[in-house]
This record gives structure tokens, C-alpha cells and sequence, in this order.
């Protein structure tokens, strides 16, 4: 059924192309105007000159034959003549007590008394601040104690007490200075003048001896 139904489709196609391409063989009458041509006029078009830009112009270079020349290569032409060589005068120092050519000055480095001039004098060796007591420092050790003297107004008065110092140790282990933290009006002096003359062992740190800033305390008692 299927195959009958195909062979019906062909055959109705070929008849319907045949019969298109069959009415226009046989129609007849005027065949159709064609479109004007587009005609071109030469009169009408004005010639423009372009003038291609001029190449520049190469300097004219050594002929391909002609030998290269070095400027290193030896000459190959014999010398007319040697000419004697010049040298530069010789330099003549100037005469001491003249500088730079002029009469009555000193040469540089000298003095007046026409010796050399002395070396300039070493920088200062650098002084190091005293530091506080802390665990990596060696602490002074005492080693000249000296007993402060009882002030006689004090026995008097029957005063007592401990009188507190900052004291600042230099290098050398010798008291540098005495300042008073806790006072006892009385006995001040007393204490300071005592402390000013012990002498303690340097304070070591990392194998050097350094200033240190260190606290004392001196006691006054009565013998009851």
C-alpha cells in the first residue's frame, strides 16, 4: 500500500513539471523589454595626476672592488722623515715658603717654624653611663668599709635611724657620687661622708668592668 502510494506521488510530480515548462515553450506573444544599460560617459570624468613620492637619494659608496681599510693596519707607504718626539716639561716643586706660586706662603703639612705640622689629637675615649644592678652584671664586692662618725648633736638628741644612698660605682670600683633616697636630717652628712671613702671590687659584665649605680644603706645605732 505503501509502496503504491509513492509510486502515485512521482507520478503526479513529473506530470505537474512537465506541463509548467510545456506552457512556457508554447506561450506566445511580445517578449518583455529588457532594463536600460548603464552607459558610462568619458567626456564626464576629470583625470587627476598622482605623483608617486621621489625614492631618497642613497650617497654614492665605495666601488665593490675597492679594498677595505683599516685604520689599524700598518702603513705601506715609506716615511719621507722621522720627526723627533716632544716629552712634556718636567714638574719642578715649588720652593718652600711659596704656595701655588706665590711668595711668603707655607707649603701644606708645616708650620710656621718650618717643621712638619703635628698629628690631630685622638678623639676622647667614649665615656659609658653607669647602669643599674641586674642579674648579668657581677655586683662590686666591698672591700675598704669605713664607720661613719656618730654626730655628737645626735647622741644628744638620742636620734636613731638608716639613712638610704644611691650611690654611682665607676669602673675602678671608687664611690663617683652619693645622693640621699631616705633621709634622716641628723645623720645625713655623717653617712655620706662614710660612703664617699669605701672602695668596692669593679662590676664585671661580659667580661668588662663597667659603672654601675648601686644602693647602701648606713645604720645609726645607740649604744643603750
Amino acid at each position: 500500500m505503501r509502496r503504491a502510494f509513492t509510486l502515485c506521488s512521482i507520478v503526479v510530480h513529473t506530470i505537474v513539471i512537465a506541463g509548467v515548462f510545456g506552457v512556457q515553450s508554447l506561450a506566445v506573444g511580445n517578449l518583455p523589454t529588457p532594463h536600460q544599460p548603464v552607459l558610462y560617459n568619458i567626456a564626464e570624468f576629470i583625470p587627476v595626476d598622482i605623483k608617486l613620492p621621489t625614492p631618497p637619494r642613497r650617497a654614492p659608496g665605495p666601488p665593490p672592488d675597492a679594498p677595505a681599510v683599516s685604520h689599524d693596519a700598518a702603513p705601506i707607504v715609506e716615511p719621507t722623515g722621522v720627526a723627533p718626539e716632544t716629552e712634556p716639561p718636567a714638574f719642578t716643586p715649588a720652593p718652600i715658603g711659596s704656595v701655588d706660586g706665590i711668595d711668603g706662603g707655607l707649603p701644606f703639612g708645616s708650620d710656621a717654624t718650618g717643621g712638619a705640622a703635628p698629628p690631630p689629637p685622638p678623639p676622647p675615649p667614649l665615656v659609658q653611663a653607669p647602669i643599674h644592678l641586674h642579674s648579668g652584671i657581677k655586683a662590686p664586692r666591698k672591700i675598704v668599709d669605713v664607720a661613719p662618725v656618730y654626730p655628737a648633736f645626735a647622741q644628744q638628741a638620742r636620734k636613731e635611724g638608716v639613712v638610704i644612698l644611691e650611690t654611682v660605682i665607676d669602673a675602678n670600683g671608687g664611690v663617683e657620687s652619693v645622693r640621699v633616697l631616705r633621709s634622716v636630717p641628723l645623720l645625713d652628712q655623717a653617712a655620706v661622708d662614710a660612703v664617699r671613702q669605701w672602695r668596692f671590687t669593679p662590676a664585671m659584665l661580659n667580661g668588662q668592668a663597667v659603672p654601675v649605680v648601686m644602693t647602701v644603706t648606713v645604720n645609726f645605732t645607740l649604744q643603750h
